[in-house]
């Protein structure tokens, strides 16, 4: 993951919410899908990425990467807390789990989705649904389960 861009695009983004307000996004590999600490809304969405093995540099597109935001707004300041599962390599034994590279593209999906959700579940603003969809990337391979971080959670998204 590209923190750098992501908090990039989260901050360009996150101007269309309330005025006065600040909003930070921070990386956090400990919070748990589905798990929200109390006082904590929760955002999962499903995304397209690539993924590359440290051990052998094979490289392999996954469209289903699962994202998990944690938000939370307290006076006029708010937090986002992030974490993309991740997958390893299906060809190394004992391949460690490596974190998916988002294009740009998606990143800002990613966050266009997310405000709207932040508009929702923290400001209690009415609003439609509205789901930007992700660029897929074209993948030759089933989804394997085994390599899926969220899968072994069981929280896979089989779109």
């Amino acid at each position: 993951m590209e923190p750098l861009e992501w908090k990039r695009i989260f901050q360009d983004e996150a101007k269309s919410l309330h005025f006065g307000h600040t909003w930070q996004m921070e990386f956090d590999d400990t919070i748990t899908p589905d798990r929200p600490n109390p006082g904590w809304e929760q955002y999962i969405r499903n995304t397209s990425a690539r993924f590359r093995c440290t051990l052998c540099g094979r490289s392999w597109p996954s469209n289903r990467v699962l994202v998990t935001f944690h938000m939370q707004l307290i006076h006029i300041v708010g937090t986002v807390k992030v974490r993309a599962l991740r997958q390893n390599c299906k060809r190394c034994t004992n391949a460690p789990m490596v974190k998916p590279s988002v294009e740009s593209y998606n990143i800002k999906v990613l966050m266009e989705n997310l405000m709207e959700k932040i508009k929702i579940k923290c400001y209690k603003e009415k609003r439609g649904p509205s789901n930007k969809p992700f660029r897929s990337q074209e993948v030759k391979s089933p989804h394997e389960p085994d390599h899926c971080e969220a899968c072994k959670m069981g929280i896979c998204t089989k779109e």
